[in-house]
């Protein structure tokens, strides 16, 4: 009788464990997002030689980016990662990735608007130059030294 008792606490100890650890699990993936979420959609409410700065201003906030020459070119950004996979060991996947560039003219109107999607962005071909600084180039026994340090404050524990 004793046993028979025993085996019936094991049991039910064992169920509160798997519910327990069955709870905590997520069934949607955690998305880390940046940028303006829906951009696509809500830039659908700017329109060309209508709409103003204002309006812009109004519909998707300041923008996240201004051209350095041109005071009148506005960047917005809408970007989503996604945890990945265990195959990945935790590498992020790029789910969007989107752009919209807006172009005013000299009175806040807009005159040119452009919407770049992940797909878009593939299409666009990048110089493969590269451009060397002379100098931030480090000596190799800067670029050393710094290697330790990082390794050696990594592995501190806070």
């Amino acid at each position: 009788m004793l046993f028979i008792l025993k085996v019936e606490h094991f049991k039910k100890l064992i169920l509160f464990i798997s519910i327990t650890i069955l709870s905590s699990c997520q069934l949607k993936e955690p998305i880390k997002g940046h940028g303006i979420n829906f951009l696509e959609n809500r830039s659908e409410k700017i329109y060309l030689k209508k709409s103003n700065k204002n309006d812009v201003i109004e519909v998707l906030g300041n923008p996240h980016t201004k051209s350095i020459t041109d005071e009148n070119l506005w960047f917005y950004f809408d970007r989503k990662l996604s945890g990945g996979s265990i195959v990945n060991f935790g590498e992020m996947d790029l789910l969007e990735n989107n752009v919209l560039v807006l172009n005013f003219d000299k009175y806040g109107i807009v005159i040119q608007k452009e919407f770049y999607s992940k797909e878009d962005m593939k299409k666009i071909k990048y110089s493969e130059m590269k451009t060397e600084n002379p100098v931030s180039k480090q000596s190799f026994v800067t670029s050393f030294l710094q290697s330790v340090r990082q390794k050696m404050y990594g592995k501190r524990k806070f």
